[in-house]
């Protein structure tokens, strides 16, 4: 099996595995068949899907690695681009169920609650990761696309941060969601050291 074939399949399910539970979240929810809360399922649930799916995309490099696979690396766009697919779909749901779209009262939101603040600011950056994966901007960026990239780390921080502080009761998950991350940074101390070092140069 060649690697082109290798990529061609891991696309094939990353497609798959994304589309289809979102097709199916919004269908139960056109039936009623979210339970007692409907609301909170949707928001909760594309809100996990995008951290997972953040996750995921930063265990590319490791597994690459790892495996000495280096073509495993070109689906790590496709996951990027499905995490902040997902986050968009997080948003919306929260403007469109616990905001009604008031613009007024979504400014005051982020402004008075730490974790949509958090959040937000996680959403922005992804938002201009996600602009720039276009391979036309990616080689008119040259090497700044790289360190514009690089926020990918920190991203990934405050959007753990943004699921622990909205969650008012059970902490396992965000704090099992935070041992996951601090693994995956561990695994690029050295690269995330000389990056913490260069901005105080």
């Amino acid at each position: 099996m060649t690697s082109k074939t290798i990529v061609f399949f891991f696309k094939t399910l990353i497609h798959a595995g994304a589309l289809l539970p979102l097709v199916n979240l919004y269908l139960l929810a056109y039936w009623d068949e979210l339970g007692a809360d409907p609301v909170e399922t949707v928001i909760h649930f594309t809100g996990i899907g995008a951290l997972n799916l953040l996750l995921l995309t930063l265990c590319i490099t490791p597994l690459a690695k790892i495996t000495k696979q280096g073509y495993i690396s070109k689906v790590r766009r496709a996951l990027g681009l499905y995490a902040y697919t997902y986050a968009v779909f997080h948003l919306f749901n929260f403007l469109a169920f616990e905001v009604q779209f008031d613009g007024a009262l979504f400014a005051n939101e982020i402004i008075k609650r730490p974790y949509i603040t958090v959040g937000m600011l996680a959403f922005v950056l992804l938002t201009a990761l996600a602009l720039t994966s276009i391979n036309k901007l990616k080689r008119k960026m040259g090497k700044s696309w790289q360190s514009l990239h690089n926020v990918s780390y920190l991203i990934i921080l405050l959007a753990t941060i943004h699921f622990y502080w909205s969650v008012k009761s059970e902490l396992t998950s965000p704090l099992f969601y935070f041992v996951l991350v601090i693994l995956l940074l561990l695994f690029r101390y050295k690269k995330i050291k000389r990056l913490v070092l260069s901005l105080f140069a």
